[in-house]
């Protein structure tokens, strides 16, 4: 190979496609590089396959480079992968692989499939170490693909007996677990390991010097280690990845982890080792100082901190919590110990879903038909107050700071846990301000807007989390001076939940409530833009909800409504006297009659505003029923809002021109003298008292009328 290679590269035309990727694997071939330079042609491989593979999506009659690519080529490919090789250059044969296998398709499952069969069947070290490291690579890539390999019948079921023997190899038990491990991404492979591996994963964690061990330390023939080396006691990064693995078959149990023997009866399942043990045993290797070893502690504590008594016991462990933040903060952009780590703080705060009553039920049935019919409510540590308490101790720890520096480089999925996290955090009220102070604000609009549309799950966390925080604390705080962050930039994320998740099975309107709220706060900064875009982003949305059957729901888009309406924008809405306008104020006049306290304050105050222009006192004495429902609200029990009903009286009839003559008119038709007269007696505040005076005088005065 190395001969075409240099034959290639000193003919006279430029190499053909076909050309230039035998001469890389002719290099890669050769070997003696240094370690960059393989990376460079593994990198140079990767990219013309990628482009191979887009080629091919184009035009159906392109001849794909993989036809020169044979068993050799692709024997050096998946060698690259070795967990033997260093963790730079198996990251780019990672890569390389990937687009292989994309680019080939059949063939290329094919060519995986033969090398991983003719690996295993030769039956040395090298070549279990190769076979099984390849494996694990490619579970993540060709999750399918590789899960018919790994369930290829007679595999599985050899490879506790082989990893038995009493001559072992180190390599081979690690590539082998760090396989498993990466199989158990899927369910039915998740299933076949505890079938045929969880009595050998039990004996990899116990480390017990077993009497036959003992006997290979007593016989001098079997020190002898050519190549391989005669286990006295398994290794510890060994033993806590073996530990990972059964964690995850711990957290999520198997369909057929109960089985029976051959007469039917149920077999005698042999003690094992309970996650609560499971978590001892990472919690010990995270508070070492050493780093080896510490990816897959913090790989098995998060399968483990999916147990409620596992939470518990972290969040309890104050060493611990701090070991993990360090941990998360030093820990590379888009590693497995970054992602485990925010897995971990996820799992701690995480609250149940929220779901309807038949939800609930059905999930009571489930609950007490796998109990064999014995009812058993919610497990405590489960329940809102438990979660609120290890939230505010992940919060006391110091998450935020952390979160914020991880957001600034973390990956999508990253990003999405970080939003998750503080969604849980700020479902607590008194959080919500310290989490602004320490930049949640920023780092929840950032996410929001640079996750992809795809990401709507943890899109709408970002989102909702920005809105409970932003009802709670004046935005003046936040974005009052601060330009370069403008208060606008809030909006376009509380606008995206006001319509309920059309992923969601059943509608919460826990975001649309807290959405609007957060507007309407905004809203009430007083600056040249903030109402404005709001109005420009999410009318539609807000007219929508102020029909909402839910009276929390509609309250909050009135509430806001009556903020808007301080701007020209807002009042243009209402007072051009168009049919949309007209219908527009005919619902707010619908409002100001609700059974809702709230609702008829947040109308009144709406209508006070609106009734200082002509357009709008029209429409309303034209509105039948609409000068009534004003004189509702001069008589209302509330005197708040019968300050507000006095106001919107007042505005009308002492409109100037036609507009007011009517308005005094319909008022006098109507009887507003005597309902002033009422709202005289039972008001005691002197602005009440004041208003109710000023507009009763266009009433009585006979000159006016």
């Amino acid at each position: 190979m190395a001969a075409v290679a240099e034959t290639l590269q000193h003919s006279g035309p430029p190499p053909s496609l076909e050309d230039q990727t035998l001469i890389v694997f002719a290099r890669l071939m050769e070997g003696g590089q240094e370690d960059d330079e393989t990376c460079r042609d593994l990198d140079e491989l990767a990219k013309l396959l990628t482009d191979d593979a887009e080629l091919r999506e184009k035009d159906k009659n392109h001849k794909s480079i993989c036809s020169v690519i044979d068993a050799d080529c692709v024997d050096t490919m998946l060698g690259y992968l070795d967990m033997r090789q260093p963790d730079t250059v198996r990251g780019h044969a990672t890569l390389t692989t990937s687009a292989y296998l994309k680019a080939a398709g059949e063939d290329g499952a094919s060519a995986l499939s033969t090398f991983f069969f003719g690996r295993v069947g030769r039956g040395t070290y090298d070549d279990y170490i190769v076979a099984f490291c390849v494996a694990g690579a490619t579970f993540p890539i060709v999750p399918d693909i590789t899960a018919q390999l790994f369930l290829n019948e007679g595999f599985i079921s050899t490879l506790g007996p082989l990893m038995r023997r009493k001559w072992k190899s180190r390599k081979v038990e690690t590539a082998c677990l760090e396989m498993l491990n990466a199989a158990c991404m899927n369910s039915t492979c998740r299933e076949a390991i505890q079938k045929y591996c969880t009595e050998w994963l039990e004996e990899v964690v116990d480390q017990d010097l077993t009497e036959v061990v003992r006997s290979m330390n007593a016989d001098p023939y079997l020190q002898i280690e050519g190549g391989s080396i005669s286990m006295r006691r398994h290794s510890e990064q060994v033993q806590h990845l073996a530990a990972v693995i059964l964690a995850k078959l711990r957290a999520i149990p198997s369909k057929t982890a109960k089985t029976n023997d051959e007469g039917g009866h149920p077999r005698i399942e042999p003690a094992v080792t309970s996650i609560e043990d499971l978590s001892s045993i990472f919690t010990k290797m995270i508070l070492r100082d050493e780093n080896e070893g510490r990816q897959y502690s913090i790989e098995g504590l998060a399968y483990a901190s999916l147990q409620p008594k596992v939470k518990e016991s972290i969040v309890k462990n104050e060493k611990l919590l701090q070991k993990l933040l360090s941990t998360l903060n030093d820990a590379p952009p888009r590693s497995p110990t970054a992602y485990g780590a925010l897995s971990i703080f996820l799992n701690l705060t995480q609250y149940l879903p929220v779901m309807t009553e038949e939800q609930k039920k059905m999930t009571q049935l489930k609950a007490y038909a796998n109990a064999g019919g014995k009812l058993q409510g919610p497990d405590p540590l489960n329940s809102d107050e438990a979660v609120a308490k290890r939230c505010r101790a992940v919060f006391d720890a110091g998450i935020t700071p952390v979160l914020v520096t991880q957001s600034k480089r973390g990956s999508p999925a990253a990003l999405g846990l970080i939003a998750s996290i503080i969604h849980a955090i700020s479902a607590t009220r008194a959080l919500r301000g310290p989490l602004a102070q320490q930049g949640a604000v920023k780092l929840l609009i950032t996410t929001w807007l640079t996750l992809p549309e795809t990401e709507q799950v943890a899109r709408r966390a970002a989102a909702h989390a920005l809105a409970r925080i932003l009802i709670s604390i004046n935005p003046a705080l936040v974005f009052g001076g601060n330009r370069s962050n403008p208060l606008d930039v809030a909006i376009r994320p509380l606008v995206s939940i006001i319509p309920p998740d059309p992923a969601s099975d059943h509608r919460d309107l826990l975001p649309t409530f807290e959405s609007l709220m957060a507007l309407t706060n905004l809203a009430s900064f007083d600056d040249e833009t903030t109402r404005p875009h709001i109005i420009q982003a999410a009318w539609t949305h807000i007219e929508e909800q102020l029909l909402s059957s839910n009276a929390l729901v509609s309250k909050a888009a009135v509430e806001l409504v009556c903020n808007l309406m301080q701007c020209a924008e807002g009042i243009a809405l209402y007072a051009d006297g168009s049919f949309k306008a007209k219908n527009r104020l005919h619902i707010l006049l619908a409002l100001a009659d609700a059974e809702d306290e709230g609702t008829r304050s947040a109308a009144g105050g709406a209508l006070a505003s609106l009734t200082g222009f002509d357009g709008v006192v029209r429409a309303i004495v034209e509105r039948e029923r609409g000068v009534n429902m004003i004189m509702g609200l001069c008589v209302d029990d509330n005197e708040d809002l019968r300050h507000r009903g006095v106001v919107t009286l007042l505005n009308m009839v002492s409109a100037e021109g036609e507009a007011g003559i009517m308005a005094r008119e319909k008022f006098k038709k109507e009887g507003a003298v005597d309902v002033l007269k009422e709202c005289l007696k039972k008001s005691r505040r002197p602005e009440v008292l004041q208003v109710s005076v000023q507009a009763l005088k266009p009433l009585l005065d006979e000159k006016q009328a």
